[in-house]
């Protein structure tokens, strides 16, 4: 686990933990909100306009929570594995206070922001 103590290993572990709990149940008390709306519900033909964009974004918002719910479930296997802080492209070692900030960090700062940079998000 290159370059982290144990005791900052533990506390990642730990962040991760509560970390998954925590998006388990937003995901469990969001599931309701993106149910689709009931076009033949009596109301008027804005609030059902309000109603479809709200689903649309719950629905946006879940999908992100379950992608990083599957990063921090692959950051407590790579800890088991001893993977755990080596960014998955280029192996370097993940710095300490990105995974303080983002424990479930799959990618060093370098190779995040090429990702970024090549799916158009910088």
């Amino acid at each position: 686990m290159n370059e982290l103590t144990a005791e900052q290993t533990e506390g990642l572990r730990e962040a991760l933990r509560k970390l998954q709990s925590d998006l388990e149940q937003l995901l469990r008390s969001t599931r309701e909100s993106t149910q689709p709306v009931d076009l033949d519900e009596p109301i008027g033909r804005l609030t059902r306009m309000d109603a479809i964009q709200q689903q649309k974004v719950s629905a946006a918002n879940r999908r992100t929570h379950d992608i990083r719910l599957q990063q921090v479930k692959q950051a407590l296997a790579a800890m088991n594995n001893d993977r755990y802080g080596l960014c998955r492209r280029c192996e370097d070692p993940i710095g300490f206070p990105r995974l303080e900030a983002r424990p479930e960090s799959p990618y060093c700062l370098d190779c995040q922001n090429e990702v970024d940079r090549k799916h158009g998000l910088s």
